[in-house]
This record gives C-alpha cells, structure tokens and sequence, in this order.
C-alpha cells in the first residue's frame, strides 16, 4: 500500500491499493475514490458480543459505531480522506510492542492489521482536568494508522526521563510508554491571570509526542467571538440608522 499526504491545512491522505488490499476508516471521512474500489461497513470483532462491545468502545472514543472498510477490486485504485476541520493528517506505524494513544476523535483510517481501541485514565487527576478525559483511543497491532487533529503539528521525541509541558488539550498523541499525568501551573496568580489555565499536561520519556497548534474548542471559541463581535456590530449600526431614520423622519 501505497499513500501520500498532500495539501496545508485541509490535508488529504491519498491511498493506492493494489487489488485485494484494504483500508478500513471512519465513517464519513472519505472524500474521494475510484469506481472499482468498493465500500462496505462493518462491526469489528468475530461474534456478535464482541461486536457489539467493540462499537460501543468507539462510541465511548467519540468515533462512529461502524467503520467503512475500502477494498481495491480487479486492478488497483485509489481513495482520499480527509479530516472535518483544518488541521494535519499524521501516520503513525504501530507494533504490538509499539502501540500509540490518541486524543478522542484523531482516527481517520487505518490498514486492516491496526486495532482501535480505547484506554483509561488510570489517574484521577489527569483525567479529570489533562483535557483529554478519562478516555484515549488506543492503536495496536501491526500496520498504519493515520490520525488527524487541528493546526499544525510539533513532533518531540523524548529521552527516557524527559518530561515536557503542554497546555491541556493540545495533546494530539503519544507512545503508550510515555508517562501522562498533570501539574499545578505555578503560582495562585499565575494561574489566575496567566491565561494559560490551572493545570498543564505533563509528559514524561521515552517516546515520541505528537502535539498541535489548534485544537477544536479554541476553533469553536474564537467562531463563536467573531459570530458575537459581527453580531453586536450589525445591531449597533441597525441602532444608528433607525435613529438617524426617526430623526429625519420627524415632523418636527
């Protein structure tokens, strides 16, 4: 299988498989592929209990129920997926000695040999208040996984007792030998008026950190300030010109 990742900051990963290959992603990421490549979707796990648990897992990961899995047949094809905001498209190789977490949502797809699943907060503190949750999507097995997230991406690869601090919620993803948990930003004042929050995520070697540069929330907040600013704008010059109307229009 062969894939490239092309575009800024509305990426699209484009795979070519060869006939008989498949690619398994999440339901309504794909943006494009070629007439002999087929889709089909399905439940993940052989019996219909492990199925069922299985797609509960991924609803619990923020992912849809069933995975669209794409199958080149008779000669090779094409397909591309993208992400649903602006952001980057990153693969990452796993290995049952080698799995990686995810924030909530990051799947895109992956090659059949790739399991997502989830895993806990195993502390208190980081999942209530690293920005993650108590949830993280979790790749193992053996394959590709390609996973997308807002912004751009910072990549660290941290030495054994190597710890970096990162404002909650910007973590994109990180081996799963890497030690996550949470710190006090500092000082009572500078947690109030530092603007960065009460806590930071903390992160500690070996292994790689994926971390990104916008995260959806802060999408969504400064949206939601712009929609708020034009709105008060418009009822502000909507106020003047009814003034200005009544006054020209008096008959005094």
């Amino acid at each position: 299988m062969d894939y490239s990742i092309e575009g800024d900051n509305l990426q699209v990963v484009r795979i070519s498989l060869d006939p008989g290959e498949e690619v398994y992603a999440e339901a309504g990421k794909m943006v494009f592929k070629t007439s002999n490549i087929t889709m089909e979707s399905k439940m993940t796990g052989s019996g219909l209990g492990e199925k069922l648990f299985g797609a509960l897992k991924r609803k619990m990961a923020g992912e849809s129920l069933f995975t669209t899995h794409f199958t080149a047949q008779g000669s090779p094809g094409e397909v591309g997926f993208a992400g649903d905001f602006p952001g980057r498209i990153e693969a990452i190789e796993v290995s049952s000695a080698k799995p990686f977490l995810a924030q909530k949502d990051a799947f895109l797809c992956a090659t059949p040999g790739v399991e997502l699943t989830i895993a806990f907060q195993r502390k208190i503190g980081a999942g209530l208040f690293g920005g993650e949750g108590f949830i993280l999507e979790k790749f193992q097995g053996e394959g590709l996984v390609f996973i997308h997230a807002g912004g751009d991406f910072i990549h660290f690869d941290l030495a054994p007792g190597e710890q970096l601090e990162v404002d909650t919620g910007c973590i994109v993803g990180f081996d799963a030998t890497v030690d996550y948990n949470i710190q006090l930003v500092g000082g009572i004042k500078t947690a109030l008026f530092g603007g960065e929050g009460l806590f930071l995520a903390t992160l500690r070697g070996p292994g790689r950190v994926i971390i990104q540069t916008m995260t959806l929330s802060k999408l969504r907040r400064e949206l939601g300030l712009m929609a708020g600013k034009d709105g008060g704008e418009r009822a502000g010059l909507g106020a003047i010109s009814d003034l200005v109307g009544g006054i020209f229009s008096s008959d005094d």
